[in-house]
């Protein structure tokens, strides 16, 4: 597939220098494009790269002022890194098939099921009794969509996808193949004579607009009431969302991640990956959570920063890990002076018994 120059500038609305039927048919970094890639520059750390590469397009803010001659035709926007990113957007659209209409076969729909304009539904789909999927839905194939789910406009649910009974998508939802949305939460009550009775898990999820969740991952329906991921959230690749969890608007979530029932998490909270967070606590808004961290009790102060097992104020944790790094040395230190000490004190000893003569 190829773009013009032109065609290109027309999309981003830029504004040409140099030949405006440059043809392009890939992407490239600016420092390793070819003749035939397009490539952008935003940071004036590769501006050096700018005068040497083969690229036969490159985005550039119009801000740019040329140290010398360029090979490539430049398109000049306002914002050079978001042009970028708008197109690689349109490209992925392409390729993916997000432009596909229609129910293909062989799939299941039930008759109560209401579908909206331009809706996609791949092969070997499942959609249950009373669902309800907006306009410009795209169901990939093989996903379940179970009874009484509602996804709302231009939700993009990929291949393999299971969305169990009773959820609820909002609009311009993203959900990576492999994800589960609505799995019985992790309720057991203990018995007597050592087993376990299933306690049912009757709520249900709700996912608000502009969430974006990775391949793999499971988010649990609530014991009662919704486990509820708000606007905007966006979340990694294989991570645990257990029941009744609340997660604040604009959070995001790195990969391997596991949090457990009934904890509220704030707005724009970051959270790294490998991170582990128990039960029934709350953590405020703006907390940033470090990679293989472990929080064990509620986070009450907004925007702290926190580090390690369990985990604390990141500042006070470095000076720990930097304690913790020489004690080694310490303890040969401490040795040290316990000899001395019992050196001293045998010595006293002796003074005083010949004093006492």
């Amino acid at each position: 597939m190829q773009f013009t120059a032109q065609q290109i500038a027309t999309l981003i609305q830029g504004r040409l220098e140099g030949n405006p039927d440059a043809k392009v048919k890939s992407v490239a970094k600016i420092e390793e494009a070819q003749n035939g890639d397009l490539c952008f520059l935003s940071n004036p750390r590769y501006e050096e790269f700018l005068y040497s590469s083969a690229a036969s397009v490159i985005i550039v803010n119009e801000t740019l002022e040329l140290q010398r001659p360029v090979s490539s035709t430049l398109i000049r926007v306002k914002d050079a890194y978001s042009s970028f990113a708008f197109l690689l957007e349109q490209y992925n659209n392409m390729i993916s098939g997000g432009d596909k209409t229609g129910v293909e076969q062989p799939s299941f729909i039930s008759p109560s099921a209401v579908i909206g304009k331009d809706v996609y539904i791949g092969a070997f789909s499942y959609v249950g009794d009373n669902v309800v999927l907006e306009n410009g839905v795209k169901i990939y194939p093989g996903c379940y969509i179970g009874n009484n789910v509602v996804i709302r406009e231009n939700s993009k649910i990929y291949a393999g996808v299971k969305v169990y009974h009773g959820c609820q998508l909002g609009s311009s939802v993203v959900i990576h193949s492999g994800t589960i949305i609505g799995g019985d939460g992790f309720g057991f009550a203990p018995l007597k004579d050592g087993s376990y009775k299933k306690i049912a898990q009757i709520g249900n999820v709700i996912i608000e607009d502009d969430v974006e969740i990775g391949a793999n991952t499971t988010i649990d329906r609530a014991t009662m009431g919704s486990t509820v991921i708000r606007k905007g959230v966006k979340l990694d690749n294989l991570i645990q969302v257990a029941h009744n969890v609340e997660i604040g608007a604009n959070t995001v979530i790195a990969a391997q991640t596991g949090i457990s029932g009934s904890t509220k998490i704030g707005k724009n909270c970051v959270i790294g990956g490998q991170v582990g967070i128990v039960g029934h606590i709350h953590i405020a808004d703006g907390t940033r959570i470090n990679a293989q961290s472990g929080l064990s009790k509620s986070v009450n102060n907004e925007n702290t920063t926190l580090n390690g097992t369990p985990a604390f104020e990141y500042k006070t944790s470095l000076k720990s890990q930097a304690i913790f790094r020489n004690l080694p040395e310490l303890q040969h230190r401490l040795l040290k002076l316990e000899e001395m000490v019992q050196e001293l004190t045998a010595l006293l000893s002796t003074q005083n018994l010949e004093y006492k003569k």
